[in-house]
């Protein structure tokens, strides 16, 4: 499903869901919440999303809506999935047929389903909290797997024989730490065994799907409890290629307590403490893009590890080198982990109230523009070559350091440097 229009009203949502359940009721099909909604509803939170269960077939759920104030969109027609969209809001609905799913050859998807009963839809689901229906009208709670008791008592359990699940979808090893850490519950004693003894049955899923369910983790505020769960199950290492060697017991204390501190993070944020923990700016960008990040994210990545640490001690360092990270546009994210370094104490909190300080000055002050160019030292009679950027760089220093204050002093500081190089 694509997300929701930013800024939807709860309300209206919950409303057009009911309405396109009622609708499909009215051509005489059945149609319940299912999913990630009731789990959601029954757990005191406002659902994002709302997934509807139904005896309609694809077809059917298409022909319902045609002609309405609707439109359909077969997002999975083959497994019964159809989408139905507000024009006008653009919210949204995932209809899928009640169905039971055949053999899983790629440890992804099944080669085929037969559309059944809710009670058989209900048992080919991934958790027993996911399997839950709800009546839109009576809002009637449908059980056919004892999710609500284990919604209750706080557990996620596979549905089934839970290495046979995993190994129909092995993205299921990474999905059952993503509902486990933020609601916060624990997993079920077989649950969990059956990750403890098949974690490597992860390495065998696309980047993409490993990347979509790590930045859903990582974006909540349980971040750092899904880590841990992580990492106590055997999965943290099956993220990073084999030859990584995992970081150290002290060290990953201090990459949770960083995490817990984080406050809305980007993903690239998010994902730097970690990373800086078992590599270097160059490895880090590059398992950015193994990971399908786009080009923008993954080397925001690699700049945030190279300077994860860059602002430590920044009252004392050379102003013009951290001057140049404070106007770099990844700044507001680095005073971000910055900060979170700080509530951990990992360094001194006057390095994070000089920073801000220095961020607050007016721009011309934070940033002045270059009291010289290359094209007027090229103006001045010096000759382009390699040591141009050099030369340019010592000027902008001491501009900075106020050393210098107007172009012709910037002139002639340019021509002594070039002079002594020579």
């Amino acid at each position: 499903m694509h997300p929701q229009p930013a800024n939807h009203d709860p309300g209206h949502l919950l409303a057009f869901a009911r309405d396109v359940a009622a609708q499909l009721r009215g051509k005489g099909h059945d149609a319940l919440f299912a999913g990630g909604c009731v789990r959601d509803r029954l757990l005191g939170r406002v659902p994002k999303d709302y997934d509807i269960a139904t005896s309609a077939k694809p077809a059917e759920v298409e022909q319902t809506f045609r002609g309405r104030d609707t439109y359909t969109v077969p997002v999975g027609a083959a497994f019964g999935v159809i989408c139905v969209v507000d024009p006008k809001t653009k919210m949204q609905v995932e209809v899928a047929t009640f169905r039971s799913d055949g053999a899983y050859l790629d440890g992804r998807r099944p080669v085929n389903v037969t559309f059944s009963t809710p009670q058989e839809d209900a048992q080919r689901r991934d958790f027993t909290i996911n399997g839950l229906f709800l009546d839109p009208e009576s809002d009637q709670i449908i059980d056919y797997v004892d999710g609500r008791k284990d919604l209750d008592a706080g557990i996620v359990r596979a549905i089934g024989n839970p290495q046979a699940r995993f190994t129909e979808d092995k993205l299921l090893l990474l999905r059952a730490v993503r509902f486990t850490a933020p609601l916060p519950f624990a997993l079920e004693e077989k649950t969990q065994a059956a990750i403890q003894t098949m974690p490597e049955a992860l390495r065998m899923v696309s980047a993409e799907r490993i990347t979509a369910e790590l930045e859903r983790m990582l974006l909540d505020k349980s971040r750092a409890q899904g880590l841990q769960l992580l990492h106590d199950v055997g999965l943290l290492p099956m993220l990073f290629p084999q030859s990584t060697e995992p970081p150290s017991e002290h060290a990953f204390a201090q990459v949770l307590s960083i995490e817990a501190h984080l406050t809305t993070p980007s993903f690239p944020l998010s994902l730097a403490p970690l990373l800086a923990a078992v590599t270097d700016a160059r490895g880090a960008k590059n398992l950015a893009k193994k990971w399908r990040l786009s080009s923008r994210q993954a080397n925001r990545v690699g700049w945030l590890v190279e300077n994860h640490e860059a602002l430590h001690a920044a009252p004392t360092q050379h102003w013009p080198t951290v001057q140049r990270i404070l106007i770099h546009e990844g700044r507001d994210e680095l005073i971000g982990l910055l900060a979170a370094q700080t509530a951990c104490q990992l360094t001194d909190a006057a390095d994070l109230a000089f920073c801000r300080e220095r961020i607050a000055w007016p721009v011309e002050k934070l940033n002045p523009p270059p009291l010289l160019t290359g094209d007027a030292l090229i103006e001045a009679g010096l000759l382009p070559g390699k040591k141009f950027a050099h030369l340019l760089d010592e000027v902008r220093d001491a501009q900075l350091e106020a050393a210098i204050t107007t172009p012709e002093e910037a002139l002639q500081y340019a021509k002594k440097i070039a002079a002594e190089s020579s």
